[in-house]
């Protein structure tokens, strides 16, 4: 049977008792039903993971102790940031679990001309905070240990003008470039994925004037949850770890 994973924001130490925290106790106590003796394997965002035994279990209240630190990464090579347009429904929330389990480092949502999502205040806080919890959850799911951030929205304007110091690409689907056809080798880059009606043609100048390469993946468009996640693929296997 898989050893379940689950996240602990904390400092963590072989030989010491941990309580989990709220999230944690319930997927453990009330989700898994899981009791006294049966293992989990911990993590805090670092590299190495943590194999722990459940010293008392309920459905409010679990407690762990730290058995052994292991010394585990799957982290890919390549530090890629995605910039993904908000879009509609659950199509955002598919987009960023599947992004980590393909191993993207960070998510930036972007506000663009052609978004057709409208969040504010309160609103937009939560939906954030869900965002990463998806995030955490493929994770602990995948195997990974460092759980990408992600970063509060941003207009696309202001993060096509952020400063970055390796390859640009936006996707655009009368590109002359394909990913086969980039340099190697690329060990950092940012990714910029539309909305489903496409970026404006202001959008894709000032992409080109911030120095963004366009790409393209193939013949046919796709919706944006499948762009992202299909050049995403792409991009591990030929710069990262993806075989």
């Amino acid at each position: 049977m898989r050893i379940p994973r689950i996240y602990q924001p904390v400092a963590l130490t072989a030989g010491q008792h941990v309580a989990l925290d709220e999230d944690g106790a319930n997927h453990v106590g009330r989700v898994l039903r899981m009791q006294p003796e049966q293992q989990l394997i911990l993590f805090n965002g670092e590299d190495d993971q943590y194999l722990a035994t459940i010293t008392e279990a309920g459905k409010r209240t679990v407690t762990v102790r730290i058995d052994e630190r292991q010394q585990h990464s799957s982290e890919s090579p390549l530090d890629l940031h995605l910039g993904q347009v908000i879009s509609r429904g659950d199509k955002m929330e598919f987009t960023i679990q599947k992004a980590v389990e393909l191993g993207v480092a960070s998510i930036t949502p972007l506000w663009s001309e052609r978004c057709g999502v409208k969040l504010t205040g309160d609103r937009l806080d939560k939906k954030i905070r869900q965002w990463q919890k998806i995030a955490i959850a493929a994770c602990e799911q995948c195997g990974r240990n460092v759980v990408p951030q992600v970063r509060p929205v941003m207009k696309l304007d202001d993060w096509l003008r952020e400063p970055f110091d390796g390859l640009k690409l936006n996707l655009h689907p009368r590109a002359q470039y394909s990913i086969n056809t980039l340099p190697q080798p690329v060990t950092a880059l940012r990714l910029l994925i539309g909305p489903e009606g496409g970026l404006s043609g202001e959008e894709i100048a000032t992409a080109a004037e911030q120095a963004f390469t366009d790409i393209l993946l193939g013949p046919r468009v796709l919706r944006t949850e499948t762009a992202a996640l299909t050049a995403i693929t792409a991009l591990q296997v030929r710069f990262g770890d993806l075989g």
